[in-house]
């Protein structure tokens, strides 16, 4: 028998999470059935999208994507040792099958990760998964940006902008950047190579971009 502990959300988020709106609770797991397995978490994603998308009624699980390894399994295609990405929510441990991949919390979508070699399997929450999707096929097949071109990135100190603007650069792009403070507009030209950065709440944007955008500019992430 696996006892898993999960997150459970008491209230509507009120500005900042708190603590006191959440709830460890534990789950007691069914006997696997045939093409099922067993995932244990090893990371868990907080992202913005969360706050939109939990449930209409309070309590309800905490969503969110996870990074699991199998550690049991009836499922040839998922074997004990191997890694899966899945929205499983906030929790330790998932009993789950490939048919169950509807993106929704009550059906969570599941892939097998390929081998990463010496890369962290973290990163297929991040730059190898939906958010470094986004920004390489949003930027690359929608904005398809030809060097020298300016592309300016809002949002750009969020998980997808930050990975445009690095992507945009290594294509050889012009990158401006705008974010909400003065310390991601920092961290975006000095550690990322932005060519520049606005904060939005302490400039006029339309003269930032008059000045650093002479030319008309197509491309806006």
């Amino acid at each position: 028998m696996v006892v898993a502990k999960k997150y459970i959300v008491l209230n509507p988020f009120d500005g900042e999470p708190k603590k006191s709106d959440f709830e460890i609770v534990e789950e007691v797991l069914p006997e696997l059935q045939e093409n099922e397995f067993l995932a244990e978490a090893a990371y868990i994603s907080v992202d913005p999208y969360q706050r939109m998308k939990l449930g209409a009624s309070y309590p309800c699980d905490m969503i969110g994507g996870q990074v699991a390894k199998v550690i049991e399994s009836k499922n040839p295609e998922f074997p004990v040792g191997s890694w899966v990405m899945g929205h499983f929510g906030w929790r330790t441990h998932t009993v789950t099958k490939p048919e169950n991949e509807k993106f929704s919390a009550q059906k969570p979508y599941l892939y097998k990760l390929p081998d990463f070699g010496d890369l962290p399997v973290s990163l297929a929450l991040g730059v190898c998964g939906r958010v470094g999707n986004t920004a390489y096929f949003g930027l690359t097949e929608i904005c398809q940006p030809k060097a020298g071109e300016t592309v300016v990135i809002s949002g750009a100190a969020g998980a997808v902008g930050s990975h445009v603007g690095q992507i945009a650069k290594i294509l050889g792009c012009r990158v401006i950047g705008i974010a909400g403070s003065d310390e991601k507009c920092e961290w975006l030209v000095k550690e990322l190579g932005f060519d520049c950065a606005a904060n939005y709440k302490t400039t006029d944007i339309a003269e930032f971009l008059e000045e650093n955008v002479p030319r008309r500019c197509r491309l806006l992430f």
